[in-house]
């Protein structure tokens, strides 16, 4: 775990336990890295659970609203089987996060702690996606009876307010004003009142999330180099920034990456995380694992092959913290921050050869200044839209 390039302000590492928010989770982890070196913090954790909660609530919002605008689709047309699938997962992808920071902001994880049902989601999720079932087939039923848009609105809302009293039930209240106090390394001690949750990130973390682009590399034989795509029906918050994604070569992505990293700025991105990985080392690396040794047979296809036939797809997201380049500048592995606890890997701290990052790295999230001209252009397009089932959405479901 030595690294020739490693961002400075790195923190003990978080645990999302038996849920979904590794999304949240890494946004959330690489927002206390600035906060942490703003204020010399030993540690410091962002509230996952009043993130979770606002996601929910835009979640259930978002699947209704779909509902509405899709009423005319008999209801077991694949989209509305998509839809009604798993309405509130607990996954997502980068501009939704952006979208939740944007509308709620962040507070510490003293004002709203984690929780049994925040640590593992599952029983939670599964009764509030019964109750947003039944929601969806009131909304589709009243639309057929010849109710107007009006009327479904007013039902959506009283839907919703079922939903966040279930929230409620299960995570708590959030909070809406609260004071910050802490004690730095160097035992001085800080202190911060009458703050809002939007304030908190202004205030103190203070990124400019409009500087963000998210770059993926997708090699399937529907898409092409150079070009911004979307995926239709995914997202969270309505009338929020829409998914947008600049496809590129690996290498772009990972000349990107560690131009970031050199300039101190961690790396969010999104993998496959189950492939070639041993959990308790840490370590994600292609060779790693003889799988012709001992089943006599080889496993050939390559990244597009993978993502095509169902063999990949984006599953976890966590934060680049550190690169070691070779004599020419060239990375050689990576320093991975995740997000399962301590117990694993350097004090939860991971390995991902460069070799890995090119077959099951898909995505990354860097400043739009280590973009060329051309590729900014391109990324401010109109986006080609994806069908929601396209696998460089999974990370949302």
């Amino acid at each position: 775990h030595t690294f020739s390039e490693m961002v400075s302000g790195q923190l003990e590492v978080t645990n999302q336990k038996s849920s979904g928010r590794c999304w949240g989770f890494a946004g959330l982890n690489l927002f206390r890295i600035y906060l942490g070196r703003k204020y010399n913090l030993k540690q410091f954790e962002f509230s996952q659970s009043y993130f979770m909660f606002w996601d929910k609530i835009e979640k259930a919002n978002y699947f209704l609203e779909n509902v509405i605008q899709t009423s005319v689709e008999p209801w077991n047309s694949r989209l509305i089987m998509y839809l009604l699938e798993n309405p509130i997962q607990d996954g997502g992808q980068w501009d939704m996060f952006v979208n939740l920071i944007r509308k709620y902001g962040v507070v510490p994880q003293t004002e709203m702690p984690e929780s049994f049902q925040s640590s593992k989601s599952m029983r939670m999720n599964r009764m509030i996606t019964r109750k947003l079932r039944e929601f969806a087939k009131s909304l589709r039923e009243a639309y057929n009876e010849g109710k107007n848009l009006t009327v479904l609105h007013r039902m959506k809302k009283e839907m919703l307010a079922v939903i966040y009293q279930m929230l409620v039930i299960h995570l708590g209240a959030p909070p809406v004003r609260f004071d910050w106090q802490v004690r730095d390394k160097d035992k001085k001690f800080h202190r911060f009142e009458n703050l809002t949750p939007k304030r908190f990130f202004s205030d103190h973390v203070g990124l400019n999330l409009d500087d963000f682009t998210c770059l993926i590399n997708c090699p399937m034989s529907d898409k092409t180099y150079n070009e911004v795509y979307t995926v239709e029906y995914l997202g969270n918050v309505v009338g929020g920034d829409i998914i947008r994604y600049l496809n590129l070569p690996s290498s772009r992505l990972k000349e990107c990456a560690v131009q970031s990293i050199r300039d101190d700025d961690p790396v969010w991105f999104g993998c496959d995380v189950g492939k070639y990985f041993h959990r308790d080392l840490g370590v994600m690396d292609m060779d790693l694992f003889d799988f012709k040794l001992f089943y006599g047979t080889d496993f050939p296809m390559n990244k597009a092959d993978r993502l095509e036939y169902g063999d990949s797809q984006m599953t976890h997201a966590m934060l680049f913290t550190g690169v070691d380049l070779d004599k020419g500048g060239k990375p050689r592995k990576w320093r991975v921050e995740n997000s399962w606890g301590n117990k694993r890997g350097d004090k939860g701290y991971d390995i991902m050869t460069d070799k890995w990052f090119d077959e099951y790295n898909y995505e990354i999230v860097v400043h739009k200044k280590y973009l060329t001209d051309e590729e900014l252009e391109i990324y401010q397009r109109e986006p080609v839209k994806l069908s929601p089932w396209d696998p460089m959405g999974s990370l949302a479901r």
